[in-house]
């Protein structure tokens, strides 16, 4: 397996969701990743207990490390770590605001020590403004982001179905911390990192964003509906089973009608002859549409769907999602066993990188205080 980051050191100080996602990616990708936690163990690892007793997030976000349990209220502990950051490449850590400074593990402080050292914070809010001593959850910063203004159907808001903010900013930092490391080859130089759920969040709100700031549109929650194209949306068929189709332009929206509604007659309707005009007349154009799906099992309507060119996908359960034939799968060893899971989602000539094993709690706790005891 290519280890790519072989010979980078990553020390993290890391508990639930963002830094764990961060620091996993890089473990994925070669690098030697020590895992902090805390003598009761990251809270992640008790989540759930749905995977041979296991917590799912857990066992999904720490493959490839080496777990050490420290208590930081400690002096022998708290020289243990300061021990292994002086050999570092990389410091992450997501405590509570202001928690690492108070430990004795300021970022910038540790660059002073180590100009090479690349650190990573990684908070709700940020390292300024109103809001950084805020305490964030995932849930918290869908609300306060505005990205449950925009999730939803016309009955309310909705959570969106994964740790979306948290995963943001795992994926911003991993991006930060390779960039940081690509410029240090350049210039002997790290840097101090920050990254945080709402700005990681925010980011990909830059479409609503500008459609409001600019345009005055304020995007309506539609459910499995797309808000400015029509027809674009899920649609139950006579099985009882939906399927989610997108019409991109006038000449599929002819080939649709032609074809998967065999009604070429509803192209030419001054109602639905532009996307405007679907969009204005959506009841209409979707009454029609169930009048044609509603009748027919899904399998029937994606033949047509196929015949006609129109994007698709089925709306999956997770039965679905588990049996997918275009799943790629890992194995991971964890403490309970092998666990097969879904590949990381980049292949590196034709397959994934990934760290095969996940570790129990305080597994490595003897061998690295061994490793460390000595500057």
């Amino acid at each position: 397996m290519t280890k790519d980051l072989e010979g980078i050191l990553v020390v993290s100080i890391e508990q639930a969701v963002a830094a764990p996602y961060a620091s996993e990616k890089l473990a994925d990708a070669g690098a030697r990743v020590i895992k902090i936690e805390r003598p009761e163990g990251d809270f992640a690892r008790g989540y759930d207990k749905l995977v041979m007793g296991e917590s799912a997030y857990f066992v999904w976000l720490n493959r490839g490390k080496e777990s050490i349990r420290l208590d930081l209220s400690k002096p022998d502990d708290k020289a243990v770590l300061h021990r292994m950051i002086a050999r570092a490449d990389v410091f992450i850590q997501n405590l509570a605001p202001g928690a690492v400074a108070r430990l004795g593990f300021d970022p910038l402080e540790l660059r002073k020590a180590d100009p090479r050292l690349i650190t990573c914070s990684i908070s709700g809010y940020g390292e300024d403004g109103p809001f950084r001593d805020m305490k964030a959850y995932d849930l918290l910063v869908q609300a306060e982001s505005g990205l449950s203004e925009i999730t939803g159907n016309a009955h309310g808001q909705a959570r969106v179905g994964v740790s979306v903010c948290d995963i943001s900013a795992g994926m911003t930092a991993v991006q930060a911390i390779l960039t940081a490391l690509f410029a240090r080859e350049r210039t002997g130089e790290g840097r101090h990192i920050t990254v945080s759920l709402f700005h990681a969040l925010a980011d990909w709100m830059n479409v609503p964003y500008l459609q409001f700031s600019y345009g005055g549109y304020a995007p309506e929650r539609s459910g499995l509906n797309h808000p400015t194209i029509a027809p674009y949306g899920a649609y139950a068929c006579g099985d009882g089973k939906a399927v989610l189709f997108s019409i991109q332009n006038e000449r599929e929206w002819v080939s649709f009608c032609e074809k998967t509604l065999q009604r070429a007659d509803v192209a030419s309707d001054a109602r639905f002859n532009s996307n405007p005009n679907r969009v204005a007349n959506r009841p209409a154009l979707d009454s029609i549409i169930n009048d044609v799906f509603g009748v027919r099992p899904r399998e029937e309507v994606i033949a047509r769907l196929e015949d006609a060119k129109i994007a698709y996908g089925r709306v999956s359960t997770m039965a679905d999602l588990a049996a997918h034939p275009q799943n790629r799968l890992i194995d991971v060893e964890t403490p309970a066993g092998k666990v097969t899971m879904i590949a990381p989602g980049a292949n590196h000539d034709g397959a994934p990188l990934f760290a095969p094993r996940t570790p129990a709690l305080g597994e490595h706790d003897a061998t690295l205080r061994q490793e460390f005891s000595q500057p």
